[in-house]
């Protein structure tokens, strides 16, 4: 007996045990194959231009939206900014499985701020829609209970009044957001979903002192307030263009370390992905080398 057992421990000791799995780096790509198809969002009266992202069967144009339901993420462009400065940020999260639509309005010098805050709700009513619509190609494929709004710069401050007027609207996740009129910093006050203000340290368009911590300080908890450190206003941006600054950290690590940031927390808050709350609210938040942890949960 003595014997059978010195053998059964020697074969225990040579099982191998099981690798465990890799945490999921949210700055790298999803599984998500990516198309996008050129809109005209339609709903309570508005009629809003727009580029849709979606995880899909196969990259390219109007291919076919992937098996399941998505939730849908309305993401504002900056002042005077092409929406193509976005595509790796929107491809991204559709990369991460959302619906990301970006509406194409409100892009010359003189913008109403409300009016694109009405603009970005008019796309995630639609797509909501579109998923109980015969022969659209979202039906069936809109998690209609798990919208969010983003952006950057003027568009961030749009997501925020956007939020504030949508009780449909449960996260909200800016790059760099711009005091807007009406003020976003009122309508951060107002907001009781999580809301996460992603920030450069280095910014000179939006200062993080006179911009996103004001917003910040006003906002009710849940709420954060991430800073890349050495990130500048525009290194939100696929590219420069006009009324554009520089940074101590390069546009490829600024923009990895703000995907990371942004999705983890739509995938938190909208997704129920489990993975994720670690790098929302855990260790690996506090600690991140490139991004700056302020918050209450």
């Amino acid at each position: 007996m003595r014997a059978l057992a010195i053998t059964l421990a020697l074969v225990a000791s040579t099982v191998a045990t099981p690798a465990l799995a890799a945490p999921p780096d949210y700055g790298l790509p999803g599984s998500y194959p990516v198309a996008y198809s050129d809109v005209t969002a339609v709903a309570g009266g508005r009629s809003v231009t727009a580029r849709v992202h979606y995880p899909a069967t196969a990259a390219g144009s109007n291919q076919p939206v992937a098996a399941g339901r998505f939730p849908a993420i309305a993401f504002g462009h900056g002042f005077f900014q092409a929406t193509s400065k976005y595509t790796s940020t929107s491809n991204h999260l559709a990369s991460w499985g959302f619906v990301v639509v970006v509406p194409t309005t409100q892009g010359g010098l003189s913008p109403s701020h409300s009016a694109f805050a009405d603009d970005l709700n008019t796309g995630l009513t639609w797509l909501v829609a579109q998923d109980g619509t015969a022969g659209s190609r979202f039906r069936d494929h809109i998690t209609t209970t798990a919208l969010g709004v983003s952006g950057h710069s003027m568009g961030g401050g749009a997501a925020v009044l956007a939020a504030a007027r949508n009780p449909q609207v449960k996260a909200v996740s800016t790059y760099a957001a711009a005091e807007t009129n009406p003020s976003a910093k009122a309508a951060a006050a107002t907001l009781r979903v999580p809301a996460q203000f992603l920030a450069g340290s280095q910014d000179t368009i939006t200062p993080v002192g006179e911009h996103q911590q004001p917003m910040f300080a006003a906002k009710p908890p849940s709420k954060q307030l991430r800073t890349v450190t050495g990130g500048f206003h525009c290194g939100f941006m696929d590219s420069s263009g006009l009324f554009c600054d520089n940074g101590s950290v390069t546009r490829a690590a600024q923009l990895v370390a703000s995907k990371r940031v942004l999705t983890s927390w739509f995938r938190h808050y909208l997704s129920g992905d489990a993975a994720a709350r670690d790098f929302v609210w855990g260790t690996p938040a506090r600690t991140d080398a490139a991004v700056t942890f302020a918050g209450t949960e």
